[in-house]
């Protein structure tokens, strides 16, 4: 099984392009199923959630041509089944979004409930009151959502918690029902103002995405289009964290600074220059940075996906920092395998408490679950010596291209995939 060789103490320095938000793609690509008439999008990030769900799509009749790396085109009117095989659900959680594209289409889905990484209880109940509210008869049958209806009518949904995947699901059954929706207490994260962008571009009738009032209009079809998908934020905050953990000087290309806002005011509280243009944010850490608090929160708050590399870039703050996690509780499994770097971390409930070292040093280190893998890819970049992480296929299931985008910064990282490799690679880097 390949990993990730890191051999750190390098800064960080140069520009680094950002990919196209795989959490927009996912949704983008569901809803493209929704029209028959043929759909292109550029800008879809090439990892593998992303082609799990094409594959799940195309299993069903959905024909998609690659017209390169980044640029899809998507056709649904061959869909002739209604019935996602359990294989692709089983990798990605984002699979439930095919409910929501299928239900306004066709007024029937059948959705094996949501696997990826497991980082917590992914409650659907917000989905399925969301369903039920359009007039879906849903019910779970030998762990498949099973969602049908004679005709979708649109209704006053007022969502018990926020749940981005819930609003986005329902945003989508609604855009096809009967009559109004009105979705209180809607999500606001950028995916889901993305999403109602797309939707819109094929014809759809929605109004508020990015409010916490999304109004629908419901209509009969949507028609073709041709759409680019916003840029990632975690993928940007990503390296913004990595900048600041390795002391480096990084810009961050292809951007939109509004959607960072939480994660650049928490890096400039911990003493980091950063700088922002229209399209770019720069980060700068010349000095050892310093302890704050920090809580996930739904848009605009701090991202529960970027927790873990706020917490890697903290292990090396100086003082006691705390961060809460409101949105997942099981969100710090990765915490063991920084302690193996000689990070001073005590978990407590849904809480770290974290004492800032001067230094990490190199470990062997086994990926957990998406962010977190690149939280421990971030304190090896900063620690001294050799580190190795294994179980990256979770990093490669949100992340383009890490190890190349982290080279062309200066990093000293490389995947090999057996004990000769590695030897090379620890013998060149010395």
């Amino acid at each position: 099984m390949d990993q990730y060789a890191v051999k750190g103490g390098t800064p960080l320095v140069g520009e680094v392009e950002i990919g196209g938000a795989k959490n927009a793609a996912l949704a983008i690509l569901a809803a493209s199923i929704m029209t028959d008439e043929t759909v292109l999008i550029e800008n879809v990030p090439d990892v593998r959630d992303t082609n799990v769900l094409m594959q799940a799509m195309s299993s069903v009749g959905a024909v998609i041509t690659r017209i390169d790396r980044h640029t899809v085109k998507i056709n649904g009117s061959q869909i002739h089944n209604l019935v996602i095989e359990d294989e692709y659900m089983k990798k990605i959680r984002a699979s439930y979004y095919l409910i929501g594209a299928l239900l306004g289409k066709y007024k029937h889905a059948e959705v094996p409930l949501p696997g990826g990484c497991n980082i917590g209880v992914r409650a659907i109940d917000q989905h399925i009151k969301g369903f039920k509210a359009l007039g879906a008869n849903v019910r779970i049958v030998h762990g498949a959502i099973v969602a049908e209806a004679k005709h979708l009518t649109g209704n006053h949904i007022f969502m018990d918690k926020v749940s981005v995947g819930a609003t986005i699901n329902v945003m989508m059954a609604a855009s096809m029902a009967e009559g109004k929706t009105i979705i209180e207490n809607a999500a606001k994260e950028p995916h889901v103002v993305d999403l109602a962008n797309f939707l819109n571009s094929m014809g759809a009738n929605i109004k508020g995405a990015g409010t916490d009032v999304i109004r629908i209009k419901g209509v009969t079809k949507l028609h073709k289009t041709e759409y680019m998908i916003i840029p990632d934020q975690i993928e940007a905050g990503t390296f913004m964290m990595a900048a600041a953990a390795t002391k480096g000087d990084v810009t961050v290309k292809n951007v939109i600074p509004k959607h960072l806002e939480s994660i650049t005011a928490k890096l400039i509280e911990i003493g980091c220059e950063v700088e922002e243009s229209d399209d770019a944010v720069r980060v700068v850490a010349a000095k050892r940075l310093h302890n704050t608090q920090v809580k996930t929160l739904p848009y605009p708050g701090f991202p529960t996906d970027m927790q873990p590399q706020m917490v890697a870039v903290l292990g090396l703050a100086q003082g006691t920092s705390i961060v809460s996690e409101s949105i997942f509780e099981n969100r710090f499994k990765y915490v063991d395998e920084l302690t193996k770097m000689g990070a001073e971390i005590k978990v407590e409930s849904t809480m770290a408490i974290i004492d800032g070292v001067s230094k990490y040093l190199g470990a062997g280190m086994t990926v957990p679950d998406l962010r977190a893998g690149a939280a421990l890819v971030i304190a090896a970049l900063a620690a001294d010596g050799f580190s190795t992480l294994d179980e990256i296929q979770y990093i490669e299931r949100g992340y383009e291209d890490l190890e190349y985008k982290l080279q062309a910064l200066g990093a000293q990282i490389e995947r090999v995939s057996d004990e000769t490799q590695l030897k090379k690679f620890q013998l060149k880097v010395g």
